[in-house]
């Protein structure tokens, strides 16, 4: 499942490739073209919350390899998203607890490929991202991950509280990275385990943070008042993974 990020070119194969349901990462348009078939790829890429960019035919033209760019260029990603259910499988078939890291929201893809690789060091079944406002599997993530993003599993959901809800009937029990919550020594990490990590500004949003069982804290003892979101998930993780040794 090696990774490559691709472009497509020109108007038809733009529209299809959304209509399609490929995973487009960015969309480049030639800024002021009102033509109709890039209206409706502009409508196509709201509606799906892609990140535009409106640029000039010179930079479009230095992008294009075919030549035949019709004003848009749209970036894709090749990575195939994995489905929650799958990484459940996983767990099960390793006879292990399931321990998944849901994101809301990572919108920094250095910290999303950061966290997959240690997701993938710390043993975790999978990543689950939201689908809008947050970053997708772009090549600067399959970098950062150094590898990472051939073995664990990504699924990209709609509602992040509305999957825990799901997965709490499949016996999982979740805990959220946040400033105020209880020391995480002292709480009980074991067993099937969701830990949720919140985004680089800020944290974890109101509705995930109701639907979580348990608020963990990092202890700190710096001068600066909070870690990078991929160093939280690591600590986490490995606090995780500490607790299930013992068991």
């Amino acid at each position: 499942m090696g990774y490559q990020e691709f472009t497509i070119e020109g108007r038809n194969a733009v529209i299809e490739a959304f209509r399609s349901g490929k995973t487009i990462d960015k969309l480049y348009v030639l800024d002021g073209c009102q033509d109709g078939p890039v209206m409706t790829i502009k409508r196509e890429a709201k509606k799906q919350n892609v990140l535009m960019k409106f640029v000039t035919k010179e930079r479009l033209d230095q992008m294009s390899e075919t030549g035949k760019h019709q004003g848009v260029i749209a970036v894709a990603a090749a990575y195939e998203y994995a489905e929650v259910d799958d990484m459940l499988k996983a767990a099960k078939e390793k006879g292990e607890p399931p321990f998944l890291i849901l994101l809301d929201n990572i919108e920094d893809p250095h910290n999303l490929g950061a966290i997959i690789r240690t997701a993938n060091l710390a043993g975790a079944h999978g990543v689950i991202i939201p689908k809008n406002r947050a970053a997708g599997l772009t090549a600067t993530v399959a970098r950062t991950s150094a590898g990472a993003l051939n073995y664990v599993p990504v699924a990209k959901v709609t509602n992040l509280a509305k999957t825990i809800e799901e997965l709490k009937k499949e016996g999982l029990w979740f805990v959220c990275a946040d400033m105020g919550g209880t020391t995480m020594y002292d709480l009980n990490l074991k067993g099937p385990i969701g830990l949720v990590i919140g985004n680089e500004g800020e944290g974890v949003g109101r509705l995930v943070k109701e639907s979580c069982d348990m608020i963990a804290s990092i202890p700190m003892k710096g001068n600066i008042d909070s870690l990078n979101a991929s160093v939280a998930a690591g600590v986490l993780a490995y606090e995780i993974v500490r607790q299930r040794l013992q068991a």
